[in-house]
């Protein structure tokens, strides 16, 4: 009984709290993302000098899919990173884009599932004004070592080449969280 009542508190306490901080989910803001990262792909030299892409030639020319399935994961991810005031590829219960990826309904190769904190499709960004502030982020890779966000939004590499569908989940905060805006990128590909 104690343990129920526990569960039945934190659920409250849970739910208040996402509340308090009123967080918005903007789907707007994730489609207009989803357009302008396709119009780079399709258009690397346009945006090139822009965005310090020294080597257009790496970036992966074909047309990102948008999924609902990957949009819903990734705005339960940046919620869910709003809500519980973190930011990572890893949930603070120990979980990663790849579990969340599969329990949402997109199926993948049993073998990136192994781990339960697996990440090989998410790429994430904090306190831009608009997502298409952060896909730019991502590009520009100021903060990311070995500019790992922009081969993976850009395609510039084998593995992140091969990957078609994606889903963008964009969150505003306005009070109560670290960060007032959250942006998870998920970019996959099914199991074959």
């Amino acid at each position: 009984m104690r343990i129920l009542i526990l569960l039945i508190s934190f659920f409250f306490f849970t739910t208040g709290n996402a509340q308090k901080k009123n967080i918005i989910v903007d789907k707007v803001q994730a489609r207009e993302a989803y357009e302008l990262l396709n119009d780079i792909r399709m258009n690397p030299k346009k945006y090139a000098r822009v965005l310090g892409i020294s080597d257009i030639s790496k970036v992966t020319s074909t047309k990102l899919v948008w999924n609902d399935v990957l949009a819903q994961v990734a705005e339960f991810r940046a919620y869910d990173m709003a809500n519980h005031n973190y930011f990572d590829h890893v949930s603070p219960k120990g979980l990663g884009p790849n579990y969340y990826i599969a329990k949402g309904g997109y199926s993948l190769n049993s073998d990136w599932l192994k781990k339960s904190a697996a990440n090989n499709f998410e790429s994430i960004a904090a306190n831009h004004p608009t997502a298409s502030e952060g896909i730019k982020a991502f590009i520009i890779g100021k903060n990311s070592p070995g500019f790992m966000h922009r081969k993976h939004v850009l395609g510039m590499d084998e593995w992140n080449g091969s990957l078609v569908d994606i889903g963008i989940g964009f969150v505003r905060v306005p009070v109560g969280s670290r960060y007032t805006s959250y942006l998870c990128v998920l970019i996959a590909k099914h199991d074959w």
